[in-house]
């Protein structure tokens, strides 16, 4: 089926990794951006879009989400996931293995990205396991999976315990050019632990985790990854201790990544008070000093990147006493309000923002997306930074309820997404 040719007129083109941010025009045709330029006269048969008071960047990639297909549809599938993603503005997930069965082998690598295929919405990039099973004691079959598209290795949800097998995880997965993303805790640590160890856990009444759980799990793998040699990336970063070991790391020229999630910028322990079971989340939320160490981090460029960890739950898992509900919360549909809530506050400039939501979290996992360079795919994002809006978590496209945000006046507001030059997401006119 032929793609249309479709113009963005006169939005406010921010391509950090282009560093263009420019009042242009965007010409799009089969499935590929064509041209960037002020005043393009529109092609014969070409759908004019007024873009005039929208910014136009290229599509979110998230690295960190949970689709929860195979196994869990009932908290979220491929379909809905996407539909999500695509409201959100994003066009490039990454999707984590701890499915059921878990995506250690190639036959469930292949199965996420036929399903993805089928749903025809955004780009799906499987990350494979690092040992069979999540089990932590053998490494799962990397080369088929590597064959079978995956674009990194985790155990997320779990961490790699055992330092020998992370070392030789480092090492085998150095020779496919993967990066071993580590769900850094301690779990001796951080075990029974539902919140963040500290005052406000004492006011109400819960078992902690200390932040050492994160950073010092963070502080062994950058050791190992000294010695290997390999590609290392911190998923959902939340402690001060944790930025302060990535900024040396990377002042050592080790090849290290992080990512931050918008409710560890947004939200610290105290949320947790409320017993709103929506807030617990791994790892938790926490302290205001850790809640800035991270703003400083995402703002100097220690911190790579925003991924969502969006993890859906149904209603059962979550309407619990806190000590007993599953730990996580959605995040596909309200990252890029968070972050423009940001931008409000004078954490971020808005094209920092694009660039920690495009190009930066492209570039740690070394994807091609993440840029509107002429030729390159189509995927993009077209929203109103001055709208504002009421989150409403009836409204969600995910399956699944588990926000903290609902009831919050956000900034941002999701107007289009295209991808591969196909409107995939369109908001209703008034």
């Amino acid at each position: 089926m032929a793609k249309p040719c479709i113009v963005l007129h006169g939005g406010r083109v921010i391509d950090p990794a282009l560093s263009r941010d420019s009042i242009s025009d965007v010409l799009i045709s089969d499935g590929r951006v064509v041209a960037i330029e002020a005043n393009l006269p529109p092609p014969a048969g070409a759908t004019v879009i007024d873009a005039r008071g929208w910014v136009v960047a290229p599509g979110l990639v998230d690295l960190h989400v949970h689709l929860r297909e195979p196994g869990q549809e009932y908290k979220e599938d491929i379909l809905s996931g996407t539909r999500a993603a695509a409201a959100g503005g994003f066009t490039t997930l990454c999707c984590m293995p701890n499915t059921v069965p878990v995506n250690d082998c190639r036959a469930v690598t292949e199965l996420i990205t036929r399903r993805a295929r089928e749903a025809g919405l955004v780009h799906v990039l499987p990350v494979g396991a690092i040992s069979q099973g999540l089990r932590g004691e053998a490494l799962a079959e990397i080369g088929e999976m590597k064959d079978a598209g995956v674009v990194a290795l985790s155990d997320d949800g779990k961490p790699v315990m055992n330092g020998e097998l992370m070392r030789r995880a480092l090492e085998y997965a150095r020779t496919f050019g993967l990066p071993v993303v580590q769900h850094c805790e301690d779990s001796h640590l951080a075990a029974g632990g539902v919140m963040n160890e500290g005052p406000a856990a004492t006011r109400a009444g819960l078992r902690g985790q200390p932040p050492a759980a994160e950073s010092a799990m963070v502080a062994r793998d950058l050791e190992l990854l000294a010695w290997t040699g390999g590609r290392y990336h911190v998923a959902h970063v939340s402690t001060a201790a944790s930025v302060r070991l990535v900024r040396e790391a990377k002042r050592r020229g080790l090849a290290v990544t992080c990512e931050v999630t918008p409710h560890h910028l947004t939200l610290t322990d105290e949320a947790c008070a409320s017993y709103d079971t929506s807030t617990k989340c791994a790892p938790p939320l926490r302290s205001p000093s850790d809640r800035e160490a991270l703003r400083e981090g995402l703002a100097d460029g220690t911190i790579d990147c925003i991924a969502t960890d969006h993890a859906p739950h149904a209603a059962q898992e979550k309407e619990l006493e806190y000590d007993q509900a599953a730990f996580g919360m959605i995040g596909l549909e309200t990252a890029l309000s968070l972050g423009l809530r940001l931008v409000a506050e004078g954490v971020l400039t808005l094209p920092t923002l694009i660039e920690r939501m495009t190009s930066g979290p492209a570039r740690a996992f070394g994807l091609t997306a993440g840029s509107l360079r002429p030729g390159a795919p189509a995927d993009l994002v077209a929203f109103d930074p001055v709208a504002t809006g009421t989150v409403d978590r009836a409204r969600f496209r995910s399956k699944s309820r588990n926000s903290p945000f609902h009831g919050w006046q956000l900034p941002g507001r999701v107007l289009m997404t295209l991808v591969d030059g196909q409107i995939v997401h369109e908001a209703s006119r008034g």
